[in-house]
């Protein structure tokens, strides 16, 4: 991965924005959405901004006696120098249209509060980015939001009945699956609590001989149970872009024997 994907709270917190023009508005109100404190390089407020509280920067870790933290991020238009200043002062940049100067990028956004859905490109294309947004806004029904809450709220319930976090963690996942109870782009309840009825804790291997070493060549089957699996068994020569496409914390093993009757589901992959 060129970039480490994460998600920042902002709230209260003072951000940089430096520039004018359509594209700054659009950064300033991206911010601001965010619940971030906008100011100008020499701290002070944007005047658009003067409609956000300039109280929130109390939330930034500061009491209303103490200086507030300093900013961490900053975003630049069209300001090499700026840039350069910033960097120099430790604060991160995001330099927009100018990648090569990028310490962090904004992607575009699916918000289906508390789900956010970002898509990034690493500065590449922001239009495939934008592309990719208004493809998965059509996906993604706007009943995913109240499923996160009630999830969140069942938290109790589901560790009542499943208190191995492993088995939890499958049961979950079987909820939400496709077809399932929680299916989330068509979810039968948004309830959020274990199903009354569920079935035997999955404890499956599967074979997978693959004919391809590209990625893009894996049928929709097999980069279902790729992302789905517990733990991937593989011989030494399947290559490492078919095996990120596991679950990042799956168990990841070389092995010419399948373990048998682990937990969960377990995938052989080997070459043809």
């Amino acid at each position: 991965m060129h970039s480490l994907p994460i998600f920042v709270r902002l709230r209260g917190r003072r951000v940089i924005l430096v520039g004018d023009g359509e594209a700054a508005d659009a950064k300033r109100r991206l911010l601001e959405r965010a619940g971030a404190v906008v100011v100008r390089e020499d701290g002070s407020a944007w005047p658009e901004a003067a409609g956000s509280s300039a109280n929130e920067a109390q939330g930034d870790g500061s009491s209303g006696t103490e200086s507030p933290l300093p900013p961490l991020l900053a975003i630049v238009v069209d300001d090499e120098a700026a840039v350069a200043r910033l960097k120099a002062a430790r604060v991160l940049v995001n330099a927009v249209d100018r990648p090569d100067l990028c310490d962090f990028t904004l992607p575009a956004i699916i918000d289906r509060d508390p789900v956010i859905v970002a898509v990034g490109t690493g500065g590449a294309s922001a239009g495939l980015a934008a592309a990719l947004r208004q493809r998965l806004e059509t996906l993604l029904p706007t009943s995913l939001g109240r499923l996160a809450d009630a999830l969140f709220a069942a938290r109790g319930a589901w560790r009542t009945r499943y208190p191995d976090s492993a088995n939890r963690r499958r049961a979950i996942a079987a909820a939400l699956a496709p077809g399932a109870v929680y299916d989330p782009l068509q979810p039968e309840s948004t309830l959020g609590t274990p199903p009354e009825h569920d079935g035997p804790l999955d404890r499956s291997v599967v074979e997978m001989t693959l004919h391809s070493d590209d990625p893009d060549d894996l049928t929709l089957r097999q980069a279902r149970l790729l992302a789905n699996a517990d733990r991937v068994c593989h011989s030494p020569d399947v290559p490492t872009a078919i095996l990120n496409r596991a679950r990042a914390d799956a168990d990841r093993a070389v092995c010419d024997t399948v373990p048998v009757d682990l937990p969960g589901l377990t995938i052989h992959v080997r070459m043809a």
